[in-house]
């Protein structure tokens, strides 16, 4: 797959959380994900493929969003918090690190509006082939 011309992000808000959620997706673990509709739809779109860049930048997997739903974050459920792979996968967890999450770009409230994407991993992108 030719994916130099797609648009490409970052997991997380730091270089560490970048590489542990790109992890968690590179082992087939991590399949959602999530953020504050303030935000936008930072150029998500159903069927569209985007590139995932590692806390250094480089680009290391191509995923597609396969669902993209509006959700709150109180009424996230567990089947949605294991598929974002992150923890012991329970709702509970995702609850904590996700209050924490939101709270440090200051936009948690608990009944806050979120994107909630389910995608899949199309390719993972060696860093050998990176140029």
């Amino acid at each position: 797959m030719d994916w130099h011309d797609l648009e490409s992000f970052a997991f997380g808000d730091s270089p560490a959380l970048a590489d542990e959620l790109l992890a968690l997706v590179l082992a087939g673990k991590k399949r959602a994900t999530c953020w504050a509709v303030a935000e936008g739809l930072k150029g998500a779109e159903l069927g569209k493929c985007m590139v995932v860049r590692d806390g250094a930048g480089w680009p290391r997997a191509v995923v597609k969003t396969i669902e993209l739903t509006q959700r709150r974050y109180d009424e996230v459920d567990a089947a949605f918090a294991f598929e974002e792979g992150e923890g012991d996968r329970s709702l509970a967890y995702w609850r904590g690190a996700h209050q924490r999450y939101f709270t440090r770009l200051k936009l948690f409230q608990p009944d806050m509006m979120l994107w909630c994407e389910r995608f899949e991993l199309v390719t993972a992108i060696p860093l050998e082939h990176v140029s």
